[in-house]
C-alpha cells in the first residue's frame, strides 16, 4: 500500500468505516493514575440554557414582567430561599439540594461577551478571552500540565460522544472520545489497525502524518483493551432514564466503580436554543438532565464514589431578560453554573440573584468571571497548577470546592 493510499485509508477509517471517534493521540509522557484521585464531569448544556427560567428570581417583579408568557407561575417553582427558586423540572435536583450536594452560581460570564453559539462556546471550552483565539482546551491543556514523566493515555480524559470537543484538546495530550467502551472495542479488533500497522512498518516512508496516524490507532486500540477489560466488572445496576444523557451518566458511572483511571468525564445534552416555544421545549430538557444526574449521584453516592466525584454543568451562553414574539428567548450573556457531589458540606447559592435593573442592553451583567470557577476547580479540586493551565493567575472562588 502507498503511502497516499494508507492516508486515505486511515482517515477513512477514523470518519466512517470503523466510526472510531474523533479521537487524537496521546503524549508519551502525561498524569499519573490514582484510582482514589479527585473526578470531574463537565456537563454541557449545548444551546445557551435560560437561566433565568432555570433558576428564577421570583422576588422580582421586572421577571414577570418582561416575561408575561415564558416566566414560571409562583405557586409552580420550587423555592431555594427567599430570592431564588429552581424551575419545577428540576424536581430531581432540589432532592440533591436538600441533601446537601448543590451549588448554584449565578451571574457567571465574561467580559464583553459572544453572542455566536460557536464563539461563546469555544471560549468557555479555551478559557479564552472574547478577543483571543486558542487552539487547545482548558481541560487538554490541564493534562498537559500534569505530564511529568509518567506515562498518559487518551483515556485518562474521556468524552462521552463521538466526537470530541475542543475542551479536551491540548497541545501535546489529548482525551478519547467514545459511545461505548464495549462497541470502541469491538472496532479497534476488526483487523483495520494491526493491517495498517504492517503496512507503515515496511513502508520507506516516514512522512509524520503517517506516522501521527499510525500512532494515533495505537493509542487508541491500547485504550480500548483498557476500558474493555476494565468494563467487565459492571459497576452500575442502578435504574437510569433512557435517555441519550441517562445512558452517558450510566456508562461514566461503570468506569468510574470499576476503577479506571480517567480524571476527567465531558458529556452534552443539546437543545437549548429556545428562539421559539420555550416553555414546553426547556422544561422536557431540564427534567432530562435533572433526572438523569440524580440517578447518577444517588449511584455515586451508594457506591462510595461520590465525595471524590465532581460534576459541573454549563451553558455557553444565557438569554435576553425580555421574551421575544415567538414565546422564546434570543442569545444572551451571563448564566448560572451548577457544582454538584464532593463531600456534603451543605448546598447553597453562592452569590446574589441576577440585578434586572442594571442591564448591559438587555442583557445580565456577569459578576463571576467562568475563569475563576475554573481556577477553583483546578487548584482545589484537582490539585493542579491553575495558572500554567489558565495562562494567568486568577483569584478563584473561595469557599467554593
Amino acid at each position: 500500500m502507498k503511502r497516499r493510499d494508507f492516508i486515505r485509508t486511515s482517515l477513512l477509517a477514523t470518519a466512517g468505516t470503523m466510526m472510531i471517534p474523533q479521537f487524537l493521540k496521546a503524549h508519551e509522557a502525561g498524569i499519573s493514575a490514582d484510582p482514589n484521585g479527585k473526578i470531574l464531569v463537565v456537563i454541557q448544556l449545548s444551546g445557551g440554557n435560560d437561566g433565568l427560567n432555570t433558576v428564577i428570581p421570583y422576588r422580582n417583579d421586572i421577571y414577570y414582567r418582561e416575561r408575561p408568557v415564558l416566566a414560571i407561575e409562583k405557586e409552580k417553582i420550587l423555592t431555594l430561599n427567599d430570592e431564588i427558586a429552581l424551575n419545577p423540572a428540576l424536581e430531581s435536583l432540589r432532592r440533591l439540594y436538600d441533601d446537601g450536594r448543590v451549588r448554584i452560581l449565578n451571574n457567571v460570564g465574561y467580559p464583553n461577551p459572544d453572542r455566536s453559539h460557536f464563539r461563546s462556546m469555544d471560549i468557555w471550552q479555551t478559557a479564552s478571552n472574547a478577543d483571543q483565539y486558542l487552539n487547545t482546551g482548558w481541560l487538554g491543556r490541564y493534562l498537559d500540565s500534569t505530564c511529568a514523566g509518567c506515562e498518559i493515555k487518551p483515556h485518562h480524559m474521556l468524552e462521552i460522544d463521538d466526537t470530541l470537543s475542543l475542551a479536551m484538546k491540548g497541545s501535546k495530550a489529548n482525551g478519547l472520545a467514545m459511545l461505548d467502551p464495549q462497541k470502541l472495542y469491538r472496532q479497534t479488533k476488526n483487523g483495520m489497525a494491526g493491517n495498517l500497522a504492517k503496512t507503515i512498518h515496511h513502508s520507506e516512508d516516514d512522512h509524520d502524518q503517517v506516522s501521527y496516524l499510525y500512532k494515533t490507532l495505537a493509542d487508541t486500540e491500547s485504550s480500548a483493551d483498557y476500558l474493555y477489560q476494565k468494563g467487565q466488572v459492571k459497576g452500575s445496576y442502578s435504574d437510569y432514564p433512557d435517555t441519550e444523557l441517562g445512558k452517558s451518566l450510566k456508562t461514566i458511572t461503570e468506569l468510574i466503580v470499576s476503577g479506571v483511571d480517567t480524571q476527567v468525564y465531558y458529556v452534552s445534552l443539546s437543545g437549548f436554543d429556545t428562539h421559539v416555544g420555550q416553555r414546553n421545549q426547556q422544561d422536557k430538557l431540564l427534567k432530562q438532565y435533572a433526572d438523569a444526574v440524580s440517578v447518577f449521584v444517588d449511584d455515586l453516592k451508594k457506591q462510595g464514589q461520590l465525595d471524590r466525584t465532581m460534576i459541573m454543568t454549563f451553558s455557553e451562553f444565557g438569554r435576553r431578560v425580555k421574551q421575544n414574539g415567538s414565546n422564546g428567548t434570543d442569545h444572551g450573556t451571563a448564566n448560572n453554573v451548577f457544582l454538584i457531589g464532593g463531600p456534603p458540606r451543605g448546598s447553597l447559592v453562592y452569590n446574589e440573584a441576577p440585578n434586572l435593573v442594571d442591564l448591559d442592553g438587555g442583557d445580565l451583567r456577569y459578576t463571576l468571571d467562568f475563569r475563576d470557577l475554573y481556577s477553583s476547580l483546578l487548584k482545589d479540586w484537582l490539585n493542579a497548577d491553575d495558572v500554567a493551565v489558565l495562562g494567568k493567575s486568577f483569584s478563584g472562588l473561595q469557599g467554593l470546592v
